[in-house]
């Protein structure tokens, strides 16, 4: 199943809905009390899940056209985002950085998450060299620890895609990498997550990115340096991973900061970027003045 959250114009306020094609089932015409989020249903575990399955097996929920809604954050109100760097050897080696050992692991601050569609502003005083990351997004369904990479991909709920926007500026002149891509907005999400049973493998993805009408990211999954089961054991051995915490698992290569000329995202730019079986994620882009 695909489920997003969508708001009407005239109405703000987050829906959760499966969308099915270019029709929307929101989850108050399903149940009678519904969960109100996706984290909420993740966290009302299987049972949450397959009634919201056998509702809409019913087929007699209303059915609205997708295009009366917008987009939200796929995930609204994760318990974290954990965010891994330099996990395509493409993309380390374009920034000039090494890919360690170990996973490089850091947060990402909730306000950066954004929707479909939606527009990601900043102001230009703190950085004309804003760049994008087609990412895999990994969404955890129930508490994990200490969990193999042979078992790992039985507690992921679903999948997502993430455009880890970035402040390379920012990011070249501090330690840590949270703020550099954490601006608000910088992290869109979706459109939809899809349950993990319809991805077969997320090792063996189409994963792509297009900016202005040139595609600058064209890879696959199966090019991670850490495999998403080695990620997700890496990560649970030192910490319970929640359910609903969504790991963005990197970026391939392709980053317009490497570019010659660089690429970065400019004001009225629009960047989209894909993962085969999931989706197409839009951002439109202000420079403020």
């Amino acid at each position: 199943m695909r489920f997003a959250h969508l708001h009407r114009p005239d109405d703000l306020a987050p829906r959760l809905a499966v969308v099915d094609g270019s029709e929307a089932i929101l989850l108050t015409d399903l149940l009678d009390a519904p969960p109100a989020t996706l984290q909420e249903l993740i966290e009302g575990g299987d049972d949450a899940l397959a009634a919201v399955r056998e509702a809409f097996a019913a087929g007699t929920a209303p059915r609205h056209p997708l295009e009366d809604f917008a987009f939200d954050s796929a995930v609204l109100n994760p318990p974290v985002v954990l965010a891994v760097g330099l996990n395509y050897a493409a993309h380390s080696s374009e920034l000039g950085l090494k890919t360690d050992a170990a996973p490089t692991v850091f947060t990402l601050w909730p306000n950066s998450l954004a929707g479909h569609g939606g527009t990601t502003s900043w102001p230009r005083e703190l950085s004309q060299a804003v760049d994008y990351e087609s990412e895999l997004g990994v969404i955890i369904g129930r508490p994990t620890k200490n969990v193999t990479a042979d078992a790992a991909l039985d507690n992921v709920w679903g999948y997502t895609v993430v455009n880890d926007i970035t402040a390379r500026n920012i990011q070249f002149s501090e330690a840590q990498w949270s703020r550099c891509k954490s601006f608000d907005g910088f992290t869109p999400t979706g459109p939809v997550v899809v349950t993990a049973d319809e991805i077969a493998d997320p090792g063996d993805l189409h994963i792509w990115a297009v900016v202005d009408g040139q595609t600058v990211q064209d890879a696959s999954t199966n090019q991670m340096v850490r495999s998403v089961e080695t990620l997700i054991a890496h990560l649970s051995s030192s910490i319970t991973l929640l359910p609903g915490t969504l790991i963005s698992t990197g970026s391939p290569g392709g980053a317009g900061y490497s570019r010659d000329p660089q690429i970065f995202l400019r004001d009225r730019s629009t960047v989209s970027v894909g993962i085969d079986e999931i989706g197409t994620l839009t951002t439109h882009c202000r420079v403020l003045d």
